[in-house]
């Protein structure tokens, strides 16, 4: 196994969207729209950043980076995810890759952070923790951490860019 962390090719799309899925089939908590955030996010121009994994020229992972809005006007914050790893290949260190390759790309945009909705257990060590005073609405505040690059934490309420909205 080689894994090739890169940007996304738009000849890339099509293996991204069936990677979501796949990703997701048997994922708990989740409605199964993770490939229409993904699609709706480029579709508006809000996917900031779009990482792939690909292992001898198929694409095996992919995370996706946009902009998210937060209550007290702090900017240049980002919300990392939706994160994939076909099936046959978690467990192997493609997401720590993908987590890792993410992170220096919010670093080349200068962004002040990352929020994220996730296990707390394995977010952990890229960094990211829960911290009081920033939330998500209807979110348990333990699964809703944040990561920072430079500044100083925000407060307030944040809201991820539309295309996370039903996308049914």
């Amino acid at each position: 196994m080689s894994i090739i962390i890169r940007l996304e090719k738009t000849s890339d799309i099509q293996e991204i969207h069936k990677t979501t899925i796949s990703a997701f089939l048997d994922a708990p908590h989740t409605d199964h729209t993770e490939q229409f955030i993904v699609d709706a996010l480029r579709d508006s121009g809000m996917l900031s950043v779009s990482i792939v994994a690909e292992d001898s020229s198929k694409i095996v992972g992919h995370v996706a980076l946009s902009p998210v809005t937060i209550s007290n006007g702090s900017t240049d914050w980002y919300g990392l995810g939706p994160i994939s790893v076909v099936p046959t290949e978690q467990n192997k260190g493609i997401g720590s890759k993908l987590m890792h390759a993410a992170l220096i790309e919010l670093k080349n945009l200068n962004a002040n952070g990352c929020v994220i909705l996730g296990d707390p257990n394995y977010y952990r060590r890229f960094g990211f923790a829960s911290i009081d005073g920033l939330v998500l609405p209807d979110v348990p505040p333990e699964y809703f951490q944040v990561a920072l690059l430079k500044g100083s934490y925000p407060k307030g309420t944040v809201v991820y860019h539309e295309s996370f909205l039903s996308q049914d």
